[in-house]
């Protein structure tokens, strides 16, 4: 299997291009296509992990659909053959890695959630006891259980470079009190249902991030869910606190490029046959416990 790095439908017309996503505009809805670029440290590295895309999309529409009774969705359909006619000519290339969604506003915030002290909010907690100004209980450890989830939003950075935890009072300057804590609790609460059913399948829930926007007037659970891109994952039963856990998503990469001491600057290095395909079987170790199935690849 060959990892797609880039899409070119001529006959559609292309919006954007994100670190994963191709977005094509196709009038009152948009074409989401997962490629399988991966990226790290604010960069796309120069090699793709196959079948990455599709394992992003098919996880996503089953989360969209479990968590359907908390909040609507912008999903229309990922069945290609109810796609616009101006996009089945590549029905094939399509099939499996894309989404036909409403077009929606989005907010300029990303919503956080956290269940465990990991990554970022560890190193914060340690210098402040603190997260995203939220106080934790002294004493803690790297990747202890937190009492609560807790809500901690990041900043938006359209220009790809890393996001900024922000107060949950920033957050509200941004997008107005009411909408803040309406996307606070929404998140909390698809944490709390996502967390249970990951634990259930034998996985850990670390932390996550949801994005939203609106579709009219409504609020509507927007982009990837609960994807190895946009959370982290452990497997329950190695579970031990105190130490960094053995995530199953891209945190693998991250450990590579540093073995090599890349300068986290341009151009992005390649990654070793070995690393693409240990990383592919974790993207499949996730998809597989969660749902209880295999993505069509």
């Amino acid at each position: 299997m060959k990892a797609v790095l880039e899409t070119d439908f001529p006959n559609l017309k292309l919006k954007a291009r994100g670190k994963v996503r191709d977005i094509y505009d196709l009038g009152d809805h948009l074409l989401l296509v997962a490629t399988d670029r991966i990226s790290a440290f604010d960069h796309v590295l120069a090699t793709g992990i196959p079948g990455k895309g599709k394992i992003l999309t098919q996880l996503s529409v089953f989360w969209f659909d479990l968590l359907s009774n908390i909040t609507t969705n912008h999903t229309e359909t990922a069945n290609v053959t109810q796609f616009p006619e101006e996009a089945w000519p590549y029905r094939e290339e399509l099939r499996g890695r894309s989404m036909l969604v409403k077009r929606a506003t989005m907010f300029p915030v990303e919503c956080v959630a956290r269940g465990y002290l990991a990554g970022s909010g560890w190193k914060e907690y340690k210098e402040t006891g603190k997260i995203c100004g939220i106080p934790l209980q002294p004493g803690l450890w790297e990747s202890d259980r937190l009492k609560e989830p807790i809500f901690t939003p990041a900043t938006k950075n359209e220009r790809g470079t890393h996001d900024e935890n922000i107060s949950f009072d920033q957050m509200a300057a941004l997008v107005g009190g009411e909408v803040a804590e309406r996307l606070r609790d929404l998140t909390i609460q698809l944490y709390r249902r996502a967390a249970a059913h990951a634990e259930w399948s034998g996985l850990l829930l670390a932390d996550t991030k949801f994005e939203f926007g609106t579709v009219g007037s409504d609020i509507v659970l927007a982009d990837e869910v609960l994807t190895p891109d946009s959370s982290r994952f452990w497997e329950r039963d190695r579970f031990r606190p105190g130490k960094a856990q053995a995530s199953l998503d891209k945190q693998y990469v991250r450990d590579y490029l540093e073995s090599i001491h890349w300068n986290k600057q341009a151009p992005a290095p390649s990654l070793p046959e070995s690393v693409v395909k240990h990383t592919q079987e974790k993207y499949l170790q996730v998809f597989r416990m969660l749902t209880g199935s295999s993505p069509t690849l």
